[in-house]
């Protein structure tokens, strides 16, 4: 099917890290109508616990997904998709894209040792340890929880530069120990380029977004034709008000959004 043909995409995330998922989907899928949702009210998501998680998320999305006649969801944080995905796609008759941190790739890459870069939440996860027992391939997997640096992912969206020497210090008990690194939470790749200087050239990163593009991209092929109307610029909403809103939406403005809306989630 001719995927210039007009579908709704909503990606969800936590916070603006999944506009690193929606850069990589927008990359292969340019002429899709795009609407990202965040809940920085419950930032961060690593703090909730898995009930009330799943409560806003469920809402937030069935919300959006019924408001925008969403064809396709992706939830763009690995934290909710551990959680999630198996509700979710019990609730909805579209498809349901989660993401996860790229172990079995990262893994193959590696001549040596590889190291898990994530969130706290992420890094003590049953489903993550799950992951690195199924899919690591006998490489051995350091794990690094850090939520400094979701915070200077979102500052740099803000505009405010990246400290090397704090990021430097941040990473300092994985560099010179491993060869591949994964970035296992969508913000990281928005800090990629200062991540890979400060652990070196001898260090590939690996992310899921592209394998998530791929992904979204089949699906896609899969769906009816639609008639739905073309929507520029794309829409973008959060559940409380942001911080440094106006550096925001400048960088949003650049990736094709319109300025940032608040939709309040109710009851939760």
């Amino acid at each position: 099917m001719n995927t210039s043909s007009t579908y709704n995409v909503l990606v969800f995330d936590s916070g603006v890290g999944g506009l690193s998922v929606f850069q990589e989907i927008q990359a292969m899928l340019p002429n899709l109508n795009y609407v990202y949702v965040f809940d920085n009210e419950a930032y961060p998501y690593g703090e909730l616990s898995p009930e009330i998680l799943l409560a806003r998320v469920n809402q937030i999305v069935l919300q959006h997904t019924q408001k925008h006649q969403i064809d396709l969801v992706v939830i763009a944080c690995n934290t909710a998709s551990t959680i999630v995905l198996p509700k979710l796609r019990e609730q909805l008759t579209i498809p349901v894209v989660g993401v996860v941190p790229a172990i079995k790739p990262a893994s193959l890459l590696s001549n040596d040792s590889v190291a898990l870069i994530a969130t706290p939440a992420t890094i003590t996860r049953k489903y993550t340890k799950e992951l690195v027992r199924d899919f690591a391939n006998g490489k051995t997997v350091e794990m690094l929880g850090s939520t400094k640096l979701v915070d200077m992912a979102e500052q740099k969206l803000r505009g405010k530069a990246v400290d090397s020497q704090e990021l430097s210090q941040l990473l300092e008990p994985i560099c010179n120990r491993v060869d591949v690194a994964v970035l296992g939470c969508t913000h990281f790749p928005l800090i990629k380029e200062e991540i890979g200087q400060a652990l070196g050239k001898g260090v590939t990163l690996v992310d899921s977004g592209e394998a998530i593009a791929r992904r979204v991209k089949a699906l896609i092929l899969q769906l009816e034709a639609t008639t739905k109307p073309a929507q520029r610029p794309h829409l973008i909403y959060s559940t409380a008000p942001t911080w440094q809103e106006g550096a925001l939406n400048n960088s949003l403005h650049k990736l094709g959004f319109s300025p940032v809306k608040i939709f309040p989630i109710q009851g939760v």
